[in-house]
Formats: C-alpha cells, sequence, structure tokens
C-alpha cells in the first residue's frame, strides 16, 4: 500500500539461485487471491535482514523519543494487530509462529507497513488525520500483513534481479518500509534512495486478502470502503502515502466494494462469536 525503500546488503546473504518452481504461499481464499509466485531468493534470508532494518527503525524511533509516546494508542492498535494476528493462519498456517511485532511511531506523516515476518508499525498521523475506526485501523494493518503473508517483498526483489534490473545492487533487499519523511526516520542502514513500490497486482491481492482477514478478526469489511473514502478526502490536504506510487485509488475502492459479499458470511460468522 505504501512506497518502500531499497537498502543494500550483502549480496551472499541474501540471493539464491533462481528457482523456477511456482510455490503459493497461501492458502485458497475466499476473495480469489490464489496466484502462483515465483523466488530467487530465501525467506530466510529475507528474513533475517528484515530483522535488522526493523531493530534499526525501531531503534532510531525511541533515540528520537517517537516510539510508543502514546499508551492509549498503542494499546488500541495492539489489541486490534492481535485480533488480525490471530486469523493469520487461517490464510497462512506457518504465521502463526512468526515472530509478530507492532509498534506506534509518533510522526505526522500517514503511513504504516509489515516487513516480512510480521515487523509491524503504524505512524500516528494516519490514525489522527483520517479519524480511523477501530475497523478501519484493522483494514489497513491486515493490508500489511497480507502483503507479508503473500511475501510481496520477496517476489518484488526476485523479479529485479531475474530480469537484470538494478544489477549494481543485487544485495539489496527490497522494501525498507516507508520510513519516509518526518523527523528523518527513513535514515538508516545504507539507504540507497530510489523507492521500489510494489506492482498493482500486489496492491490488490492486499486489498483483498487484508479485507478478508479483517473479516475473520471481525472486522466489518464495509470499513475498506470508508478508509478509501476519508483517504480521497484527505487528498486535497496532501496526498497520503498510499496514493502517491500505487493503483488508482477509486479504482480499488470499485473492486472492494465489488468483492465485499465475498466475506461477509466471514465476518458475521466471527461477530457472533
Amino acid at each position: 500500500m505504501f512506497k518502500f525503500k531499497v537498502m543494500v546488503l550483502a549480496v551472499s546473504t541474501v540471493f539464491l539461485t533462481a528457482c523456477g518452481t511456482p510455490q503459493q504461499t497461501t492458502n485458497d481464499t475466499a476473495t480469489g487471491v490464489n496466484r502462483q509466485q515465483r523466488f530467487s531468493i530465501s525467506s530466510e534470508a529475507l528474513n533475517a535482514e528484515a530483522e535488522k532494518a526493523y531493530s534499526e527503525v525501531i531503534a532510531e524511533a525511541r533515540t528520537k523519543k517517537v516510539l510508543d509516546t502514546n499508551p492509549a494508542m498503542v494499546a488500541r492498535v495492539k489489541r486490534i494487530t492481535n485480533n488480525l494476528i490471530a486469523k493469520a493462519p487461517a490464510i497462512r498456517p506457518d504465521a502463526a509462529k512468526w515472530p509478530w511485532e507492532v509498534h506506534v511511531i509518533t510522526v505526522d506523516e500517514q503511513n504504516a507497513w509489515c516487513m516480512p515476518h510480521g515487523k509491524m508499525a503504524i505512524y500516528s498521523g494516519l490514525i489522527t488525520k483520517l479519524k480511523l475506526t477501530d475497523a478501519e485501523i484493522a483494514q489497513v494493518m491486515a493490508h500489511e500483513i497480507s502483503h507479508a503473508l503473500r511475501e510481496h517483498s520477496r517476489e518484488q526483489v526476485s523479479r529485479q534481479q531475474t530480469t537484470g534490473l538494478f544489477a549494481s545492487v543485487l544485495g539489496a533487499v527490497g522494501q525498507a518500509y516507508g520510513i519516509s519523511g518526518a523527523n528523518d526516520i527513513a535514515s538508516i542502514g545504507a539507504d540507497i534512495g530510489f523507492n521500489l513500490p510494489f506492482s498493482r497486482t500486489h496492491e490488490t491481492e492486499a486489498d483483498l486478502l487484508g479485507m478478508e482477514l479483517a473479516a475473520r478478526a471481525g472486522y466489518n469489511p464495509d470499513a475498506a470502503i470508508t478508509l478509501w473514502d476519508k483517504m480521497l478526502a484527505s487528498d486535497g490536504a496532501g496526498t497520503p502515502e498510499f496514493l502517491s506510487s500505487h493503483p488508482d485509488p477509486a479504482n480499488r475502492k470499485a473492486t472492494l466494494q465489488a468483492n465485499a459479499n465475498k466475506v461477509r458470511a466471514l465476518y458475521n460468522a466471527s461477530a457472533k462469536k
């Protein structure tokens, strides 16, 4: 959903021999997200590098005194994300063993992200400026979690290696995750300063799978629509990170509207518990 940066890291720790065997990272889903993917790097290598990057981001936020500064907001975000995490194994069974973690970074920027293996952050500006409800926060975080469940970062880096793009940085770990803007939170590691946004296919998958994950966790799928209404309305005051590098927002909203009923039964079943 958001822009991501690429960090230069050791080739030997990340890239493996390209493998042509297609894989399906997640179970078949109600929203039909079942595309097979090809990878040329291991999830273990990417997860290890994501862990390092996340540690640096969190350490810098702590140093700048912008990490988890609002206890009520942190508790709210953790409650919502814990509900989502509890349902993630229904989509990807091994997610039950991921080292999930979430923090709130107090900056005005409207952004959120989930690194490989479940390392998350949401920026306070997103919640406060858009006045997000719990269900809308769930849609944001479920979208980001879906990128991780589908290993879109790993796929994106694999594509860059396979096509020969960015050949001089084959050791790069893609998606150092939207840490740009206020308070220079972006200045981590060896950031080389170019953006690698997810593809339109990835965004559509994360939109649909995120709506399904949120429904499984008891959050109304219609919140995905109201979230986009708020994001579109905020565009006049400065385009949020969501809207700057991704598919047409109106089309994304229409796709979510067209698919909401596919997960309605999951939401109703969860809401009754």
